[in-house]
C-alpha cells in the first residue's frame, strides 16, 4: 500500500492542477452537522457515515463526502460562477466488506456555473481524465436525467411518480414499485386485507405514528389501488431505456429511437447529445467513450443527471478511482429558495498510486 506522505503528495498535485485552472481551495471542517444529511438522505446515512453526538452542537457525522459542505459554502456566500477544489479525509463505514477502506484521500473539482451546463460537465471529465492519463483506467459515463424525465412522462398519478423517482438510487425496489404499478405483482394478503377494511382494529398503538396518520396512510393506499395500471408499453420502454449501453454515439441513437415512443425524454437526451459535443470540443474521442443509462444508480444518489466514473480494468475488486457527476437538485434544496446549475468530480490518490505499481 502507498504510505500517507506518498498519497498526500499525488493529493497536492492533483489539487495544484485544479487550482491552475481557476479553482479556489477550500478546507470544509471534518466533523459536519448530521441534521443535514439526515433531511437529504434519510437514516440511511447512518448505516455509511461515523456518527457521533456533541452537547452543544448535537449530532455530528465525520465527513462522509466533501459535495454537501462545498455545496453549503457557496449557496450561502459564494459568487458566480465559482470553481472550488479540496483534498483531505473522507470516512465510511464498511460493514460488509472489511477489505474496503474507511478512511481515504479524496480530491475534487466543482464547478458552479449557469452559463453552459454542457461545456461545465465536459470540463470536469475532461480534466479528471487528463489527472488520470497513463493509468489502466476506462471510464463510463451515464444521465440519471433520462429515466428522472421517463418518469415524469408516466401516465399514473402524482403519489406513484413520487415513489418511483424517490428510489430511483435503489434499483431493486424501483423495479418492484414498477411491477407493482402495473399489475404485474399480486397484492400481499396482508394488503389486500388492509385495503378490503378487515385489518384488526381497537388495538394498541405502537409506534410513532398516530390513528389519524394511520389512517391518512390506509387512504393512500386505497387511491393508488384504484388508481389504472401504468401501461405495459411503458414499463416496457423504461426497462429498454435501463439497458441501454453502447459507445456515446450509438447509445444517442438508440436513445434517440425512443424518444419517438417516450417524447418526455427528448429533453434530456437533447442535454446528452449536447454534452457529447462538448466533450469532442475537449479533446474527448466519444467514438469509444461507453454509456450506460443506468449507470451511477446505486451509488450516486444526490446526482439527478450526467454521471461519470472511471474504472480500473483489470482491477474489478477496486471501487471507481475517480467519479462525479451534475446536482443541480442538490443546490437547490440547500439553497433556501436559490439554486444553480452545478457538477464536480472526486479522484483518489491512493488507488491511482496502486495502479501505479507504487504499492
Amino acid at each position: 500500500m502507498p504510505t500517507r506522505s506518498e498519497t498526500l503528495a499525488c493529493a497536492a498535485g492533483l489539487r495544484a492542477m485544479f487550482e491552475a485552472q481557476g479553482a479556489a481551495l477550500v478546507e470544509p471542517p471534518i466533523l459536519q452537522p448530521a441534521d443535514t444529511l439526515l433531511e437529504l438522505y434519510g437514516e440511511d446515512i447512518r448505516a455509511r457515515a461515523y456518527v457521533t453526538s456533541d452537547a452543544l452542537r448535537g449530532e455530528q457525522m465525520l465527513r462522509p463526502d466533501f459535495t454537501v459542505p462545498v455545496v453549503q459554502m457557496h449557496m450561502s456566500e459564494g459568487a458566480e460562477p465559482a470553481r472550488y477544489t479540496y483534498a483531505g479525509e473522507v470516512f465510511r463505514r464498511q460493514e460488509h466488506d472489511p477489505s474496503r477502506a474507511n478512511e481515504y484521500i479524496q480530491v475534487g473539482y466543482e464547478v458552479f456555473d449557469r452559463a453552459d451546463p454542457a461545456a461545465a460537465d465536459a470540463e470536469v471529465f475532461a480534466l479528471i481524465a487528463e489527472g488520470l492519463k497513463g493509468l489502466p483506467v476506462a471510464p463510463v459515463t451515464g444521465d440519471i436525467g433520462v429515466l428522472m424525465a421517463a418518469v415524469e412522462g408516466l401516465n399514473t398519478t402524482a403519489r406513484r411518480k413520487h415513489a418511483l423517482m424517490r428510489h430511483i438510487w435503489r434499483p431493486r425496489r424501483f423495479r418492484g414499485l414498477l411491477e407493482r404499478f402495473a399489475g404485474r405483482t399480486a397484492v400481499p394478503p396482508s394488503r389486500a386485507a388492509l385495503l378490503a377494511g378487515k385489518a384488526p382494529k381497537g388495538g394498541p398503538l405502537v409506534g410513532l405514528r398516530s390513528a389519524a396518520e394511520i389512517d391518512a396512510r390506509v387512504a393512500a393506499l386505497r387511491e393508488d389501488a384504484a388508481a389504472p395500471a401504468i401501461s405495459a408499453r411503458d414499463v416496457d420502454l423504461i426497462e429498454v431505456l435501463l439497458e441501454v449501453r453502447e459507445t456515446m454515439p450509438n447509445a444517442l441513437s438508440r436513445l434517440h429511437d425512443l424518444a419517438v415512443d417516450l417524447p418526455s425524454i427528448a429533453p434530456a437526451v437533447a442535454r446528452v447529445a449536447a454534452r457529447e459535443k462538448a466533450l469532442q470540443a475537449r479533446g474527448v474521442n466519444t467514438g469509444d467513450l461507453i454509456f450506460e443509462a443506468s449507470y451511477g444508480r446505486a451509488s450516486m444518489e444526490y446526482y439527478d443527471g450526467f454521471v461519470f466514473g472511471f474504472r480500473a480494468e483489470a482491477r474489478p475488486d477496486l471501487p471507481a478511482i475517480a467519479s462525479g457527476g451534475r446536482y443541480d437538485a442538490l443546490t437547490r434544496q440547500l439553497g433556501q429558495g436559490d439554486e444553480i446549475p452545478a457538477v464536480g468530480g472526486v479522484m483518489r490518490p491512493g488507488l491511482m498510486l496502486q495502479l501505479e505499481g507504487k504499492a
